[in-house]
């Protein structure tokens, strides 16, 4: 009997690497550089040096990638470590905010997606499920560690900690675009210890 030889798949089947990491950043600097209203699929294909199928094989649709592509930036930048203290966790936490807050293209992608958002209540809710849910996620995470160490009490309200833990950086880097002090996030850090009713020993 003959041997059956297997061919490696082909064509659609096949997503390399490399173009979509190319693509990846092509869709950032396009959305930096033009916003999501004006992002076309044509536009990004030019810019990555590739066909629209080589998109089209990845992502049914504009706000596919976009969401796609952020996601995949913005979640990892709210991962932080276990330090084993409260205080060192919410630095992480706000030094984490801080990154993506200021990251050289996201600082002018985010403003603008969220104006988008408010026009467009199926891109906000794709922003919600793959963005905002995952990163609030990780941080709860951080959050409930410090309720089983003792260090943050039991009927803490994690909606509103979780609101506190970003709104301060979000306020003043995107909607004031002001500046941070060399001891701002130390700072910051002992007001939301406060304001988290943290066990004395953490302040």
């Amino acid at each position: 009997m003959a041997e059956t030889v297997r061919r490696a798949p082909s064509g659609a089947a096949v997503l390399r690497p490399q173009i979509t990491a190319t693509i990846t950043e092509a869709v950032l600097d396009a959305l930096a550089e033009h916003g999501y209203a004006r992002l076309s699929m044509e536009a990004v294909a030019k810019r990555a040096g590739v066909g629209k199928s080589a998109l089209y094989r990845r992502w049914p649709s504009k706000q596919d990638m976009v969401i796609a592509v952020l996601s995949g930036l913005s979640v990892p930048l709210a991962e932080v470590p276990d330090t084993g203290s409260l205080r060192e966790d919410l630095l992480a936490t706000l030094r984490a905010v801080c990154t993506w807050l200021t990251h050289p293209r996201m600082a002018t992608i985010l403003p603008d997606l969220t104006a988008e958002a408010a026009r467009n209540p199926a891109l906000a809710e794709a922003i919600q499920a793959t963005i905002g849910e995952p990163r609030r996620t990780l941080a709860a995470i951080t959050l409930r560690r410090a309720i089983d160490r003792g260090e943050l009490p039991t009927d803490l309200d994690l909606e509103l900690a979780l609101d506190l833990l970003a709104a301060p950086l979000y306020w003043r880097l995107s909607v004031r675009q002001a500046p941070l002090e060399p001891d701002y996030l130390d700072q910051l850090a002992d007001h939301l210890l406060r304001a988290l009713n943290a066990t004395p020993q953490d302040r």
